[in-house]
């Protein structure tokens, strides 16, 4: 890592730190205590007004790079937490490994299997039953990647046999 990102990362974890701390609100807080009453000193001025808008809007600007630095770092690592559970627990479908990366509508395919899944295990529960097993779950994305290879494997023997009956 160069020492740019090096040094980035760790201002803006400390930054992220130190601003969710109780006493960065009360820092805050007394800055905006201070220039209200500072109000009747510069009678209200457009100068006295300034001040506080581009502070905070410094401030404002700054903090959204830092926070959504601190916020891709912690998605990484939770998103390769889980990965790591997902991979190491057997039965589980590594193909949720990097889900992440599908588009908005695979993902929703995906999140309406584990709904039914849901609904059929509240279904149980309220029949008495356990919702406790682990049963194999086929999503539709799975299908239609399976439909799409059989037809790619068919597509591909057929151009075999095409060419075996030119020669």
């Amino acid at each position: 890592m160069n020492i740019f990102k090096h040094w980035f990362t760790l201002f803006a974890k400390w930054t992220a730190h130190m601003s969710g701390h109780p006493l960065a609100f009360i820092l805050a807080m007394a800055v905006i205590v201070i220039w209200a009453i500072t109000g009747p000193i510069f009678k209200y001025n457009d100068t006295w007004q300034l001040v506080i808008n581009t502070g905070t809007t410094i401030v404002t600007f700054l903090m959204v790079f830092l926070i959504q630095n601190t916020q891709n770092r912690d998605t990484g690592a939770i998103q390769t937490k889980l990965d790591e559970l997902i991979r190491s627990i057997e039965g589980a479908h590594n193909a949720l490994l990097d889900l992440e990366e599908l588009d908005e509508s695979e993902i929703e395919h995906i999140r309406r299997d584990y709904r039914n899944l849901a609904a059929e295990a509240r279904n149980e529960i309220e029949k008495g039953m356990k919702d406790t097993d682990c049963r194999e779950i086929v999503h539709e994305i799975e299908e239609e990647v399976e439909k799409k290879v059989e037809k790619r494997v068919k597509a591909k023997e057929s151009a075999k046999k095409s060419r075996g009956k030119k020669r």
